[in-house]
């Protein structure tokens, strides 16, 4: 049997220690400061306590970091982000940098336009919430690389503000070249040079932006998204938004001739249209007279037939230049009794039909009724003020004229059935004619692009620069119109840097369709072949 005794004895042992402590002899007590004393448990390492631990950054070294993105360097900024302030003075200085190149666009007194400034800052927000977006999910993960740029939207924003500001200042200035030395770029070489380093710049600012973005959202397919979202809002808004912060002060240009003595006498009020009965009658049947008295065409030789179109009654050089403009081409193109002329001024109203766009449309038709429509060549001379919106000025005071356009004008071409057409329109932002008017049979060439205005128009001027150097100079030693136009372009930009035009080169343009270009060789070399030999080129004419 077992010891009951000693089986109480046992239990009330074993429960003594559990219940009141240890032993006594097995009480330790250490000595303070002894090495073996328990240390609290340490809290096991987590992932972020990789991270580089964040650090305020000044000020100078933010712009250092964003110069480095500029040329693709990842931006040594770490966990990083920008006080309040320092994002504020970045953005300032950025855009007081650009404000300051953009001024250099505009040649003599400028003013500040703030509602151009404002109206494209709308692609800097969507681009800000396309960025937020894009990095949204890397911020709630620490980066695989411990010395990535991890500061957040604050720290993205400042380093993409300052990324691409070189290419763009670079940008800046190129257009600033063709402000002031226009004839740098008027040749065809150098006007592929120019192109080549515009998109290089482009390129370069696209490319530093969409780098330093790619280190903070840290996916490839967020990267790309944001990339192509980028380039979207650039295209639009340079195609939706194209005006400049700064623009030409006219007042303050009179204002500085005046005060130098510049001004002159002022120009003589122009000829008011006296429009009694007789002279209205007689204009009913001039046109219709004119057109009847056309020189018929020639069977078997494409012939040139022309219109001339004036409507701006109220200055003396579109009178000049037109009248210039239909004598070359009965002298030199060999339309002698084909060409009409439209004009509004006072003193012709006896002579001259009204240059209207009834007229126009009336004159065309009757010009494709007297020419070999699918085998001569009409050409068209359009001169007078040119409007943004591409509408031609018109103005012969009492008389209510309404512009011309060039949907105008192509209508009545197709209705008449003209098929080889040479279109000049000299007129401010006449590029906006082109598109409108372009088929494989026309050639088209403007005085201006669609955005620019061209020069010479006043009421102290002789000829415009266009018509002047194209017509009554180069077309004056050549029968092809794409030769005196390539000749005349370095012509017109030199003159326009030399007369102090402020808003930029006019940047003449010219399409020339597949089919008319060899129509207009063989006009060339019959022309030429015609020629005296040995006979000196005309000169150029004085304007009447």
């Amino acid at each position: 049997m077992k010891d009951l005794h000693a089986a109480k004895k046992s239990a009330w042992a074993d429960t003594l220690p559990s219940q009141w402590g240890p032993e006594p002899a097995k009480i330790e007590i250490p000595l303070e400061g002894h090495p073996e004393l328990p240390q609290p448990p340490q809290p096991l390492p987590s992932a972020s306590s990789t991270t580089v631990a964040a650090t305020r950054l000044p000020l100078v070294r933010w712009l250092v970091e964003g110069l480095r993105a500029t040329l693709f360097f990842r931006p040594r900024t770490g966990a990083s982000t920008p006080t309040p302030w320092q994002l504020i003075v970045v953005v300032m200085i950025s855009t007081a940098l650009m404000l300051a190149m953009a001024r250099l666009e505009v040649v003599g007194p400028a003013q500040f336009n703030l509602r151009n400034w404002l109206t494209p800052l709308w692609t800097g927000l969507v681009l800000l919430w396309l960025g937020w977006w894009a990095m949204a999910p890397a911020q709630s993960r620490p980066p695989t690389d411990g010395d990535a740029p991890s500061g957040g939207v604050a720290a993205w924003y400042v380093l993409s503000t300052w990324a691409p500001l070189l290419p763009t200042l670079a940008l800046y200035g190129l257009l600033a070249t063709v402000t002031h030395k226009p004839s740098l770029w008027a040749g065809e070489v150098a006007g592929i040079a120019f192109w080549v380093i515009y998109g290089f710049l482009t390129l370069w600012l696209v490319a530093a932006l969409v780098v330093v973005s790619g280190r903070f959202i840290r996916s490839v397919a967020r990267t790309a998204v944001y990339a192509a979202g980028l380039v979207g809002v650039i295209a639009l808004g340079t195609w939706q938004f194209p005006d400049r912060p700064w623009e030409f002060d006219a007042e303050a240009a009179r204002a500085q001739a005046a005060a130098s003595g510049e001004s002159g006498d002022e120009a003589p009020e122009p000829v008011r249209l006296a429009l009694s009965q007789a002279v209205f009658e007689a204009q009913q049947p001039l046109l219709e007279q004119q057109l009847q008295a056309l020189t018929p065409e020639r069977a078997g030789v494409a012939d040139v037939y022309g219109l001339v179109f004036a409507p701006y009654a109220g200055e003396e050089v579109f009178r000049r230049e037109s009248t210039m403009v239909s004598q070359l081409l009965q002298e030199r193109f060999d339309a002698q009794g084909r060409v009409i002329h439209l004009l509004n001024h006072a003193e012709t109203a006896a002579t001259h039909a009204w240059a209207t766009p009834q007229n126009l449309q009336r004159a065309i038709s009757g010009l494709a009724e007297r020419m070999d429509r699918d085998n001569d060549v009409l050409v068209i001379y359009m001169t007078s003020h040119g409007a943004r919106n591409h509408e031609l000025a018109a103005a012969h005071w009492p008389l209510q004229v309404p512009p011309a356009t060039p949907e105008m004008l192509r209508a009545a071409l197709d209705e008449a059935g003209i098929r080889h057409r040479v279109i000049a329109v000299s007129a401010c932002y006449s590029g906006g004619w082109i598109e409108p008017l372009a088929t494989d049979g026309t050639l088209i060439m403007t005085a201006a692009d669609a955005t620019h205005t061209s020069y010479g128009c006043g009421t102290r001027s002789e000829l415009t620069f266009f018509g002047r150097a194209v017509f009554n100079e180069q077309l004056r030693q050549t029968h092809s119109f794409t030769q005196a136009f390539e000749k005349a372009v370095p012509l017109i930009a030199q003159r326009e840097v030399e007369a102090g035009k402020a808003d930029g080169f006019s940047n003449p343009q010219i399409r020339v369709g597949t089919q008319i270009a060899p129509v207009l060789q063989a006009l060339e070399k019959r022309l030429e072949s015609t020629a005296v030999d040995g006979a000196p080129a005309t000169p150029a004419a004085k304007p009447p």
